[in-house]
């Protein structure tokens, strides 16, 4: 009887399957050109797409190319899971062209994912597309079928599965193929027919970190388009992300992984094994140098480095008309380099107490660093006593010049500032979660928050970050580091810090964002509050959360996204440090609104308010010690 119950199930889920891949195959940019019918382009995209299939030869299951003048030039691009046979491979390829050709007749570009046997991507495009990173348009195909009991314990299995897949799947690994081969599958340990069974998969052209951007941004869609599914999948030009409660398209075959991985071994290990004597001599030899001499991680970086010359020459020899402001351990300037681009330069003071390790630390952190919501590093400057970072330029300056000038903070509406809260906690997950080393930022606020042309944020001024390895739970310094009105308490009082200590700040800014007004400065003849925080807790705790929005946006918000923001906010300023969310969780929170928030609790120590204002007084020479169990690696 289960037996017979087990093989309904997967019926019933095939049938779903074949629905899904029918649908999911049209994939056209309606929003982008057309072309004529009986146009040069036209015949050439049929030359191109029908002959895809033919070309897709080889281990590498991976195949771009173009055809036609520049005028009436197609691109096209094709790809199967690792470990597809090849005329597998070929039959899929063949079905997603004759897709693309029969739904989409004249769009000048197009993709699709095919999954069948085997999943396949197929893609053509009037522009150039090999080595171009693109996350739009964005395609997703759920199953009808809805979660309507243990969904709490499913989308923690789901979140247990996924999320460190996002990590494994962008990291990059050729595997002996041509290419980069960004690509994860993973599966619950169950033998019943309810495990939950995933992939990711990037186009190998891109980047590890455009992969990850890419497939993080899948993980986060879940709570806007599949909220409660059992089976989902999120699909993007540059890369695909589905789950279900089944295995799909040969991706969970034990057999078909070892033949696949048997025929890349039968070439790699003989090679392997010849070049691993020879790296171990090597090793033997550089551990013997370097028990000698001292390690030097800026040999490693020439190709980052600036002379002095050209960073004066770059910003009129730091002129202070060149001045954008004040950052963390001295001043930043624009400058402009002899082919045009414009640079940010962060001369450090001569009196900061930023010494060389301190120096190199933020260098080599921020040079491995990418993330579309953090600022990216071009190279360093150090020659004598300067000591320089030359950062990209960010043309809006930063948050705090918006957001606290009342002739300018007008320009910042809800959707503005939305934006920005949903772009800072990105970019500090980044940090925390997916970046190659885990950084506690400790000084995050408004003035490190840069704003681009888009008014798309970007968190900088690392200079008082510190990194954590996946094996280290302990940091220890000299000196309490941050800004005064940012720092939570437990960091304050006792030294300790973690990635909640980030959380209560990140919680500050929001409230900041919300009400226009600082935190370090705030002051009510009313008395209701000592601090923005102790201010917002208060009018929580009194029903009228929404007096504090900043008058500036009148009416011209909305009030339940609104009030969910102040909600979340609260929960990062709450006292516990362990009760504060993740920022995982908290993206999850501001992104969907189909998760049950906590009720939060008191966000200072009890009679703190009456002791904060001279709080900023106490010398810095706490121990920072970690909470051990606030460390999640």
């Amino acid at each position: 009887m289960r037996k017979a119950k087990k093989i309904s199930f997967l019926i019933f889920w095939f049938v779903l399957t074949s629905i899904t891949s029918v649908v999911f195959s049209q994939q056209c940019n309606n929003t982008g050109f057309v072309f004529e019918h009986n146009s040069t382009y036209g015949a050439n995209r049929e030359h191109i797409l029908t002959s895809l299939a033919s070309n897709m030869k080889g281990p590498d299951s991976f195949y771009n190319s173009s055809f036609g003048e520049v005028a009436d030039r197609v691109y096209v691009m094709g790809m199967c899971i690792p470990g597809t046979e090849q005329t597998v491979c070929s039959d899929c390829i063949k079905v997603a062209s004759d897709q693309l050709l029969q739904n989409c007749p004249n769009q000048t570009e197009a993709f699709t994912w095919v999954p069948r046997i085997t999943l396949c991507f197929a893609r053509y495009s009037y522009r150039p597309i090999f080595k171009s990173f693109f996350m739009h348009p964005r395609y997703t195909e759920f199953n009808s079928v809805v979660i309507t009991s243990n969904l709490t314990d499913f989308e923690k299995r789901w979140h247990d599965l996924t999320e460190p897949m996002i990590a494994e799947a962008s990291s990059p690994n050729d595997a002996g193929l041509s290419y980069s081969l960004f690509y994860a599958t993973a599966e619950e340990n169950s033998t019943t027919s309810q495990a939950i069974h995933a992939l990711m998969l990037c186009t190998p052209d891109i980047t590890s970190v455009h992969c990850h951007d890419c497939l993080r941004g899948s993980f986060d869609s879940y709570m806007e388009v599949c909220h409660g599914r059992p089976g989902c999948t999120i699909a993007w030009a540059s890369c695909y992300f589905r789950w279900d409660m089944y295995p799909f398209s040969g991706a969970f075959n034990q057999k078909c992984k070892k033949i696949s991985r048997g025929m890349i071994m039968a070439f790699v290990v003989p090679i392997g094994v010849a070049i691993s004597v020879l790296s171990a001599a090597v090793a033997i030899l550089v551990c013997r140098r370097r028990k000698t001499e001292p390690p030097d991680d800026f040999s490693r970086q020439s190709s980052l480095q600036y002379d002095l010359k050209t960073i004066e020459a770059a910003t009129l020899t730091f002129s202070k008309r060149n001045m954008l402001g004040q950052g963390g351990f001295g001043e930043v300037f624009k400058g402009v380099l002899q082919d045009g681009s414009e640079i940010a330069v962060k001369r450090l003071s001569k009196e900061s107490a930023q010494g060389v390790q301190e120096f190199q630390n933020e260098t080599s952190l921020v040079a491995k660093l990418q993330h579309r919501n953090l600022v990216g590093v071009l190279g360093f400057c150090m020659e004598g006593e300067e000591k320089i970072l030359v950062y990209e330029f960010v043309p809006n300056k930063s948050l705090d010049q918006f957001l606290f000038e009342p002739t300018k903070k007008g320009q910042l509406d809800w959707a503005k500032r939305y934006k920005i809260i949903v772009g800072t906690a990105r970019g500090i997950l980044y940090l925390h979660h997916d970046s190659p080393l885990k950084i506690i930022h400790r000084d995050l606020k408004a003035s490190n928050i840069l704003l681009d042309a888009e008014m798309e944020p970007k968190v900088a001024d690392f200079g008082m970050a510190r990194i954590f390895r996946v094996d280290q739970s302990r940091a220890d310094t000299k000196r309490v580091v941050g800004t005064h009105g940012y720092i939570s308490p437990e960091y304050l009082m006792h030294g300790q810090f973690s990635v909640k200590s980030d959380v209560y700040s990140f919680g500050v800014l929001v409230l900041e964002i919300i009400s226009g007004k600082r935190n370090s400065n705030f002051h009510e003849t009313d008395e209701s509050g000592k601090n923005l925080v102790t201010y917002a807790w208060r009018h929580w705790r009194n029903g009228s959360p929404l007096e504090l929005v900043d008058s500036e946006l009148e009416t011209n918000y909305q009030s339940n996204e609104v009030f969910r923001c102040i909600h979340i906010a609260l929960l990062c300023v709450q006292n516990d440090p362990e009760q504060r969310p993740n920022l995982s969780t908290i993206i999850m929170m501001l992104t969907s609104n189909s998760i049950t928030l906590p009720v939060p609790q008191s966000p200072v120590y009890e009679g703190m308010d009456m002791f904060l204002p001279s709080i900023k007084s106490l010398p810095g020479s706490v121990n920072d010690s970690l909470i051990d169990d606030l460390v999640p690696r």
